[in-house]
């Protein structure tokens, strides 16, 4: 009697899901393509090696499987590792010397924004064996404190924004002269009277209408005009998109087997290169939260061979994340629990 063969696009059955799971467990662990023989002394299905490659050809119709032209096993998809981390993927837990290595590294020196980055994606490169990356917020939403005018000398002051969450942006402004002290502590006055407790994009939207006939000395005017004329650079959304980005040591990642081609190899670096795209890429995930995960495909073609896992992490009322790049072939719960364990240190490392 002919085997009976599934319907094309109809769910998987239990058989299919297990051995799908076991695919992609076997090729996550052993990068080698997975034989029907090899899932049978692997796992117990109570079935043959050949009903296993029955129901393996059957995924491979169905797209969630490929093989190699050299070899009679197969390998996951992207399909079927979406179909994993959506169906298969469990929260998995740390062992206490992961947790370690993530705090130890997070701990050392201040909490400063980047420096706390670097350590985070450095912990995880070293943990996941992958690429570890990390986005700087954009300052759109930061919401202003206070603003000090500090002399430096004759004709210039520094001028220190504080932010609620802690961050703080210096800037030197030029002025037309020496400007006596009681003008500059006017100017401070007003500024932070007129400006304290608004985002940055408000102030920028609103910044010269706020401060319309906010002094009557025209000495004091014609400083206030410079900043006014300059209030973009002063709140602006942060550093150019390049520089939004924090990647961690591609060492680990170049050892992983599929990078043992130079043309991979090459699309790697390529990758690091292309920080504008991953500053897009970053964050239009923020507002997700996470854990968040995409696959191979489901990016930009510069993206197509990658899958990208990140977890938000939050300063103030500004937010971020940091995570991992690496090939599709991915041990997914792992990976996951260490990005989403990583982000939580974060943000409690970001605290003030």
């Amino acid at each position: 009697m002919a085997l009976r063969r599934r319907t094309k696009g109809s769910p998987l059955t239990r058989r299919e899901r297990g051995v799908l799971e076991a695919v992609v467990r076997t090729y996550v662990e052993t990068a080698e393509p997975a034989g029907s023989r090899t899932l049978a002394k692997r796992y117990n299905f109570g079935v043959s090696a050949a009903t296993i490659r029955n129901t393996m050809a059957d995924l491979e119709d169905e797209g969630y499987l490929t093989h190699p032209h050299t070899s009679a096993g197969r390998v996951p998809t992207d399909l079927a590792y979406r179909f994993f981390v959506d169906r298969v993927v469990r929260p998995g837990s740390l062992t206490e010397a992961e947790k370690s290595l993530i705090e130890r590294e997070l701990s050392g020196g201040d909490s400063a924004l980047e420096r706390v980055l670097r350590s985070a994606t450095r912990a995880l490169g070293i943990l996941v064996n992958e690429l570890g990356v990390g986005s700087v917020p954009r300052l759109d939403d930061a919401c202003l404190e206070k603003i000090d005018l500090i002399r430096v000398s004759s004709s210039k002051v520094l001028m220190i924004v504080t932010v609620r969450s802690g961050m703080v942006r210096t800037v030197y402004v030029d002025l037309p002269g020496d400007v006596p002290s009681d003008v500059l502590n006017g100017l401070q006055r007003v500024l932070n009277e007129r400006l304290a407790g608004l985002t940055f994009v408000e102030i920028r939207r609103s910044f010269g209408e706020r401060l319309r006939d906010a002094v009557e000395d025209p000495a004091a005017r014609d400083i206030l005009n410079i900043f006014v004329e300059s209030s973009d650079e002063f709140f602006g959304p942060g550093p150019p998109p390049r520089d939004r980005v924090v990647l961690g040591q591609t060492s680990s990642i170049a050892a992983q087997p599929e990078f043992a081609s130079n043309e991979r190899l090459r699309d790697l670096i390529a990758l690091t290169e292309q920080k504008e795209l991953l500053a897009r890429v970053l964050g239009k995930r923020v507002a997700g939260g996470g854990p968040y995960v995409t696959i191979g495909g489901e990016h930009a073609p510069e993206l197509a061979g990658f899958t990208l896992v990140t977890s938000g992490y939050r300063l103030g009322g500004l937010r971020g994340v940091v995570g991992v790049i690496g090939p599709t072939r991915m041990p997914y719960e792992k990976v996951i629990a260490i990005v989403d364990y990583t982000s939580s240190l974060v943000t409690r490392m970001l605290e003030p």
